[in-house]
């Protein structure tokens, strides 16, 4: 029988694996504002890629905003299921602050196949209709389609409430790197802070990834060896 050697040590997985990302992408993390960084990091360990510093855009108060959210309590608003699913409840269940956040996917509610054919466009950004009690002081995490992330744009320009931080990452060939861009131009005028991943990069696990990473900062912990 074939006997495979490993690292079995949870700890000294978790460890040996944020090493290596600073190790690869030490130099491009440096250029990041401090607070930044740890988001960096744990969107960098969600897909296995060191690369994404050059495509990550941001607003200069976006994790600093992001963090007071959190801290004060906010709805954590997500375009699918899957991306709340990543979304670790176990940082959430420490200390009081955190545990008044609460994650909200509308897109299996079943008004959101009504909502879609009447205005003529896909389930996740009808579901979006059903965040407008929420949006005000929200963190809005898109890590699906792009449709919700331009239709979020939409409803700010049209007066719906301003989410705290916007953590655009919509995945994709089609509508991705366009979404992202628009987030990214509209967002001074809009009053928008904002997360991006540029390009057709994205998906579930960054979305969730950037979560956790504010999730963890707001704790007070850090990935960073000391």
């Amino acid at each position: 029988m074939t006997s495979h050697h490993y690292e079995k040590d949870p700890a000294a997985i978790y460890a040996s694996s944020f090493s290596i990302i600073r190790q690869e992408a030490g130099d491009a993390l440096a250029t990041l504002p401090p607070s930044l960084e740890p988001v960096a990091v744990r969107l960098m360990h969600s897909v296995g890629m060191t690369d994404l510093v050059a495509d990550l855009r941001f607003s200069p108060n976006a994790a600093d905003t992001g963090l007071a959210a959190l801290t004060r309590g906010t709805t954590i608003l997500v375009d699918t299921q899957m991306v709340a699913g990543g979304i670790s409840p176990r940082f959430f269940a420490q200390g009081a602050a955190l545990s008044k956040n609460r994650v909200l996917v509308t897109l299996n509610d079943p008004q959101v196949s009504d909502i879609a054919n009447e205005m003529k466009t896909t389930r996740t950004a009808a579901a979006m209709e059903l965040w407008r009690p929420h949006l005000e002081g929200s963190i809005v995490a898109i890590g699906n389609a792009p449709t919700a992330l331009f239709r979020l744009l939409e409803m700010v320009r049209q007066g719906a409430g301003k989410p705290a931080l916007v953590l655009g990452f919509p995945v994709g060939f089609v509508g991705a790197a366009e979404s992202k861009q628009a987030l990214v131009g509209e967002a001074a005028e809009l009053e928008l802070d904002y997360i991006a991943m540029l390009g057709r990069r994205g998906g579930t696990p960054m979305a969730s990834a950037a979560v956790n990473a504010l999730a963890i900062a707001a704790l007070g912990q850090s990935d960073k060896p000391m």
